[in-house]
């Protein structure tokens, strides 16, 4: 049971929230611990730099996956007969999976081994890559994008298992930097991948390339990392299904309110059958002797602030993907790779917002960071509120998209510097935790939300919808801007050893 919390500070705005459980064990990025014998009982491991690479290679192409299928989407749509709906799966299938079962992946990663469970996600992925490249209809596709997403699942928190436990000191700070730089790249490479591939020998091969890289991570893993004792771990499995569960009805009845109508009986059922789950998912994990996620993180108010920040950013983020992709190809007759390169001051606007807000967080602190990112991204909505068939791509849709994701890469930033460094040391492992799943979460739940009110436009390939979609987004980025007001913590958290998914 929680224990009871202290009476309210009479100051409304106390600052961090730093109130430490002794009741909360301590725990590491997605489930994974460090090594329980501390880093002066182990001598460094000789291959740990070459692992290194070969580990954030295989953490690039889950990341990749995010978005290398936002630019094929046309094809896809064309050579597969897939529905809007259908489409909207594509993306959110694999997001939905990965985040769904992360925090899953790590108690794995605990229990049998992290290498053992590196290598099992692996093999998942890299086999499902294999079978989404051959589909041939709509639920082979969707199933090996799901398939995908259970691999990633396992995958991500082994990797990130692994890295914590091979490097120490100011080497794990430099390692967990070049961790967070694959993670920021390969979001941005992914829209470029895919169109390249798309346009060239296909969409089937933004799939396809990730079987080679797969077989080669697969063939050198064992030489390069040692396998280390597993650790006894309960696994909280209802817990997982039932969070996945929950945001895939949460998802359906998004997406099927767009082609049905929000009153229709199956859209209203998925919606409140949602909340059912989500409901039952908090008695599992108040009831569990080791819940997947520890409700209590959530009174803490820097890891609210954070998943909140992660949610909006990456809802934000995904969704413009989805958009201009759609927007680009299907209403302006752009091909796959010139849509690919004109996401590029996208990606760049992200990168620099990151690296600003990095150096804004330390300055002026969490709040005025998050506010002043949301807000950028409200106004970079702005232009494309008004958008249609004529709206000049190179001085108004790029623009206002680059300007938007300026903000929103300050939000990222500061929602992983939040969550992180304004909690107590032994709490940081369960944040990262919950922010990474916000931010796979958060991307679906996105992209779903646009789909539905982009539809007319989606299913015709006109521009009906798209600036409701945008204005909604805007609408989102301001409301954000408000609410961190409040709830953002006041104070300047120290950025180092920070690392983001």
């Amino acid at each position: 049971m929680p224990r009871s919390r202290p009476p309210a500070d009479p100051d409304p705005d106390p600052g961090p929230d730093l109130d430490p459980d002794p009741d909360l064990e301590p725990a590491h990025p997605h489930g994974a611990h460090p090594d329980p014998h501390g880093s002066a009982h182990h001598e460094p491991e000789p291959r740990r730099w070459t692992a290194l690479a070969v580990i954030c290679l295989a953490q690039f192409v889950l990341i990749l996956d995010v978005t290398v299928v936002n630019v094929a989407l046309p094809d896809l749509a064309v050579d597969l007969d897939l529905t809007r709906s259908a489409l909207t799966w594509a993306v959110t299938a694999y997001t939905l999976c990965f985040g769904g079962l992360m925090l899953l992946g790590g108690r794995l990663a605990d229990a049998f081994g992290a290498r053992r469970m590196m290598t099992v996600g692996i093999l998942v992925f890299t086999t499902a890559s294999l079978l989404t490249g051959l589909a041939q209809n709509a639920p082979q596709l969707l199933g090996g994008r799901m398939a995908q997403g259970v691999g990633a699942a396992l995958l991500s928190p082994a990797a990130l298992s692994l890295v914590t436990t091979m490097f120490h000191g100011a080497e794990r700070t430099r390692a967990l930097g070049v961790w967070a730089a694959v993670g920021g790249s390969g979001s941005a490479a992914g829209v470029l991948i895919g169109g390249a591939l798309t346009d060239g020998p296909g969409w089937r091969w933004a799939f396809y390339l990730n079987v080679p890289v797969g077989i080669a991570v697969l063939a050198v893993l064992p030489a390069l990392v040692a396998a280390r004792p597993a650790r006894p771990a309960r696994l909280d499995v209802p817990g997982a299904l039932l969070v996945t569960a929950g945001t895939g009805a949460l998802i359906y009845g998004l997406v099927r309110a767009g082609d049905q109508g929000w009153a229709d009986a199956v859209t209203l059922l998925c919606l409140f059958g949602s909340l059912a789950l989500y409901g039952l998912f908090w008695l599992v994990e108040r009831t569990s002797r080791a819940p997947l996620m520890d409700l209590r993180m959530f009174t803490r108010r820097p890891v609210l602030a954070g998943a909140f920040l992660m949610l909006v950013a990456t809802a934000l983020l995904l969704s413009f993907f989805f958009l201009g992709s759609v927007y680009l190809q299907h209403v302006r007759g752009h091909g796959a790779f010139r849509t690919g390169l004109l996401f590029l001051p996208v990606a760049v606007g992200t990168a620099a917002g990151a690296h600003l807000g990095s150096r804004w967080v330390g300055r002026i602190g969490a709040r005025p960071t998050a506010v002043g990112g949301l807000a950028v991204a409200a106004v970079g909505c702005l232009p494309l509120t008004a958008l249609d068939a004529g709206t000049p791509v190179y001085t108004v849709v790029l623009p206002g998209l680059a300007f938007a994701s300026l903000g929103i890469g300050a939000v990222f930033v500061t929602a992983t510097a939040t969550a992180l460094a304004l909690v107590e040391p032994q709490e940081s492992g369960l944040a990262s935790g919950v922010v990474n799943t916000f931010h796979e979460v958060g991307g679906s739940v996105g992209v779903a939300v646009v789909s539905t009110v982009a539809a007319a436009g989606i299913d015709r390939g006109t521009p009906g919808g798209f600036a409701d979609a945008f204005t909604l987004g805007a609408v989102v980025a301001a409301v954000g801007a408000v609410v961190s007001l409040a709830l953002v913590p006041r104070g300047k958290p120290q950025l180092s050893g920070v690392h983001v998914h």
